[in-house]
């Protein structure tokens, strides 16, 4: 099996005019003697949308770990906004703008969108009382942006639609801050309707100048939402490509037999369907 690492195709600005927002330059994961990331470089640019795709075990989930802070790494380098920084737990991540939005979207059900958005970070009266309505007013403000047909803000978070509570997760990280967001399957188990909504919402953080890595096993999300694709397997980095300078089945090529874009024989590409 041909895996090979190739350089990151750069992105269509120069990139002498745009500074990435994060690097992570030959990051190295092993977990007892196996290395589930083995010298990976990936980078991500303002308005952005980098897929990291693979199938089961090619290391992408542990790659992120490492950015999240959930997993530092063994060895490797991360640089945000091209300064190097050090993350060792989550904390440290979201000090640098690094935040991510789980499958689960880690919602109180029992709460309605103020409440989940300011959880563990509530605000306060002078005279220490929750202010509910400074919540709710900044809550508003910030989905609104990002969601303009979101109305529900008053009720458990448990009654929305997966699209809306995709808005309140989104919300929770824009409003403090982030600018690196790392969403994990955000359309996995989603209708077409719901799916849409995300898609908007990500539109929308593109706009606003945020990057973004997408984890998803759906390369139908990939193409749809992704400025370049990174794809791994077995740990390593087998390239990344412009999104719109390949075709799906070129992707899948790399997913599966870790062949570059016009590396794959006519027998392969029969093979991949």
């Amino acid at each position: 099996m041909d895996v090979t690492q190739t350089a990151a195709v750069a992105p269509a600005t120069p990139v002498e005019e745009r500074r990435p927002l994060v690097e992570m330059r030959d990051i190295r994961v092993s977990f007892g003697g196996v290395h589930a990331v083995d010298g990976v470089s990936v980078d991500l640019y303002p308005g952005e949308v980098v897929g990291l795709v693979g199938g089961n075990g090619a290391g992408k989930s542990t790659l992120i770990r490492t950015l999240s802070g959930a997993r530092p790494a063994d060895s490797g380098q991360i640089l945000v906004n091209g300064e190097p920084v050090t993350i060792h737990n989550p904390r440290d991540a979201r000090a640098y703008g690094i935040e991510t939005i789980y499958q689960t979207l880690a919602l109180a059900d029992n709460l309605d969108a103020a409440a989940n958005l300011f959880l563990g970070r509530e605000l306060r009266t002078r005279t220490g009382a929750l202010d509910d309505v400074a919540m709710e007013a900044a809550t508003r403000g910030v989905i609104s942006r990002l969601n303009p047909r979101f109305k529900n803000f008053k009720v458990p978070v448990k009654s929305l639609s997966g699209g809306q509570r995709q808005s309140v997760a989104i919300a929770r990280a824009v409003h403090f801050d982030a600018r690196i967001l790392i969403m994990d399957e955000p359309t996995a188990a989603l209708g077409p309707a719901e799916t849409a909504q995300v898609r908007d919402l990500i539109t929308q953080l593109k706009r606003e100048g945020l990057g973004i890595f997408l984890i998803s096993h759906d390369i139908h999300d990939v193409f749809d939402l992704a400025d370049r694709i990174s794809v791994m397997l077995q740990g390593k980095l087998v390239g990344t490509v412009d999104k719109d300078a390949v075709t799906k089945d070129e992707v899948l090529g790399m997913i599966i037999m870790g062949k570059l874009p016009g590396a794959l024989t006519s027998q392969e590409e029969e093979q991949l369907h």
